[in-house]
């Protein structure tokens, strides 16, 4: 049985973010500097690690309270064996109306078949910049975009469309390119969205003024290639739509800093290791995985996510300006962003 779960501004629990693993093979500035991450960096062990089996429980109990999609994240959730066994596990659960992945790319052109057919409906590719160079210094590991663009390419052929592709833009480190970007995707059927650079995390050096704003970004693309906004397709969608007006395709915009949308935002996230979080820039949360290891019973724990989730009063990005937390936020690699 699902129960309509409200938090205390009126935002139903529809979605569930479950991080599968903390680690990636990018090292991503705004995600995983690599000035911290580095060789000797203590990533979980795999016995902190839930097992798919104990994924594929929460998620069924998070279902009887409400959540109607699953996405699948990292880290770098295609670095964790056999994903696509446990896109089949949550993509068989009942209610479960839609299962995505958000992926890096570079492990996507062996693993795309197989994760449609596992029952995978929906993919978004981190990619943040076509340019060879300004991309490879943004991974942090020099990794070739055309490895990524042929990930793509069978995700395509695969069948695992609309496929989404997530440009978050730096001042100064590829702001010059999202008009190239844009006009690569142009007409292909993949739906760019620019993301303004958030402060998610305590180790990425953020300030607001690396930030392009989503206005900017849209300046940019329409005098390049003129726009249309068009209406969001439901509530709680981050991202702001706009359409070519040559046909070409739609793109996105995320303006989580400039432009924020707490009020409407529907997203639980679940780390690797179980802890239940229900802001993007959450300092604390709620341990799940503690409780299915401590033998509590599923209405305990259905019983636990409800208590959080009523509770929640998050609304970090409406007042980022107006106060700041001394306390160390949750990084993005353990909750996918």
């Amino acid at each position: 049985m699902s129960f309509a779960l409200t938090d205390k501004y009126g935002r139903p629990l529809r979605d569930l973010r479950i991080s599968v693993t903390d680690r990636c093979n990018f090292r991503c500035g705004y995600c995983m500097p690599k000035e911290v991450y580095g060789s000797d960096y203590p990533f979980l062990a795999r016995s902190e690690i839930l097992t798919f089996e104990e994924i594929e429980r929460l998620a069924r109990i998070f279902v009887t309270c409400g959540v109607q999609k699953l996405r699948v994240t990292g880290g770098e959730p295609l670095l964790r064996r056999e994903i696509a066994a446990l896109v089949e596990m949550l993509a068989s659960l009942p209610g479960v109306l839609d299962i995505a992945l958000t992926t890096n790319g570079a492990l996507l052109a062996t693993k795309a078949a197989a994760l449609k057919a596992a029952g995978l409906r929906r993919i978004t590719v981190s990619l943040d910049s076509i340019d060879p160079a300004v991309f490879g210094a943004m991974n942090g590991v020099g990794y070739p975009v055309a490895r990524i663009l042929s990930g793509i390419e069978a995700a395509r052929r695969a069948g695992l469309d609309p496929l989404k592709i997530n440009v978050v833009v730096r001042r100064g480190i590829n702001d010059g390119t999202v008009v190239q970007t844009a006009r690569y995707f142009h007409g292909s059927g993949c739906i760019v969205r620019f993301i303004e650079y958030m402060d998610v995390g305590s180790t990425n050096g953020w300030t607001m003024d690396q930030v392009v704003s989503g206005a900017d970004i849209v300046k940019q693309l329409d005098a390049a290639m003129p726009l249309e906004a068009i209406s969001p397709t439901y509530r709680g969608e981050v991202a702001r739509r706009y359409r070519y007006r040559d046909g070409g395709g739609e793109i996105g915009i995320v303006t989580s800093v400039t432009q924020p949308f707490c009020r409407d935002c529907t997203r639980a996230r679940l780390s690797s290791a179980g802890v239940l979080y229900t802001c993007l820039f959450a300092t604390r949360g709620l341990d799940l995985g503690k409780m299915l290891r401590s033998q509590c019973s599923d209405d305990e724990i259905a019983f636990a996510i409800r208590t959080a989730w009523t509770g929640r009063q998050d609304r970090y990005s409406e007042l980022r300006t107006a106060s700041s937390s001394a306390e160390a936020k949750v990084e993005m690699s353990h909750i996918g962003g």
